[in-house]
């Protein structure tokens, strides 16, 4: 009974961090547009070497700005590329379903000829 209550506990923990990090992600404009995308990254450029040094700071290590890695010049827009992954996978997660559905309907088709 243990095991199963903790395996349980541990399904609902990682389904709730599942959920954190869509929701964060969808909070901080990561789902939507190109647009928002682009500045959702802009403002993660922006945000995080600070934030580092001030985590470093508080642990007490010294990490100079030159230890820091630059951040890399792109060509591509990411925001354009990611959003369209985005796209693929809710829409192939919106068509699963009717897929499942017209699968089953053609596998049983399958056996019941087999079996005649």
């Amino acid at each position: 009974l243990s095991c199963c209550a903790f395996n349980s506990f541990r399904f609902l923990v990682k389904g709730g961090l599942a959920g954190a990090a869509v929701y964060v992600a969808y909070d901080q404009g990561l789902l939507g547009s190109g647009i928002e995308g682009a500045e959702a990254l802009r403002k993660a450029q922006e945000t995080v070497p600070p934030a580092i040094q001030e985590w470093t700071d508080y642990m007490g290590w010294e990490v100079r700005a030159a230890q820091l890695p630059s951040t890399p010049k792109i060509d591509f827009s990411f925001s354009a590329v990611w959003n369209k992954g985005v796209h693929r996978v809710m829409s192939a997660l919106s068509v699963a379903p009717t897929r499942a559905c017209e699968y089953t309907v053609e596998g049983w088709k399958y056996v019941k000829d087999l079996v005649k």
